[in-house]
């Protein structure tokens, strides 16, 4: 039966810091014997990211039709339905439509922002948690 033997137990018998690991690209080092080892560092280098600018603001939102849109999520109509309720209450000249999302979150639904960007001018998505 062979023996195992933990990562940072290995490290150090070898005289390695396992947080050396964490802060370089290759870390070399002799075992005892003289053998030359050599670990990578396993976070590897993130993609780079892309930014998104942010959608431009309405000046008004007099006459506008706002989507509230949700996800799903248990509780998000209500939600919505109280911001609805609040636009006919504090600010009648708005239009709210509710729509549910479909698929999840991260599931992208064309139908939907289709209709949005041909009728829609402004969006408020509930987003569950």
């Amino acid at each position: 039966m062979e023996a195992r033997m933990n990562r940072r137990t290995l490290l150090s018998l070898l005289g390695i810091s396992p947080a050396l690991l964490a802060g370089s690209t290759a870390v070399s080092a002799e075992d005892a014997r003289g053998d030359k080892i050599e670990a990578l560092n396993p976070k590897g280098t993130p993609p780079s990211i892309q930014l998104v600018p942010m959608a431009p603001r309405l000046a008004t939102l007099d006459g506008k039709t706002i989507y509230l849109v949700s996800d799903g999520f248990p509780g998000a109509d209500h939600f919505l339905d109280q911001i609805a309720l609040w636009f006919k209450k504090n600010m009648p000249s708005v239009t709210t439509v509710y729509r549910l999302k479909a698929g999840a979150l991260a599931d992208d639904d064309p139908k939907l922002w289709a209709e949005i960007k041909a009728k829609g001018n402004a969006v408020i998505m509930a987003i569950g948690h």
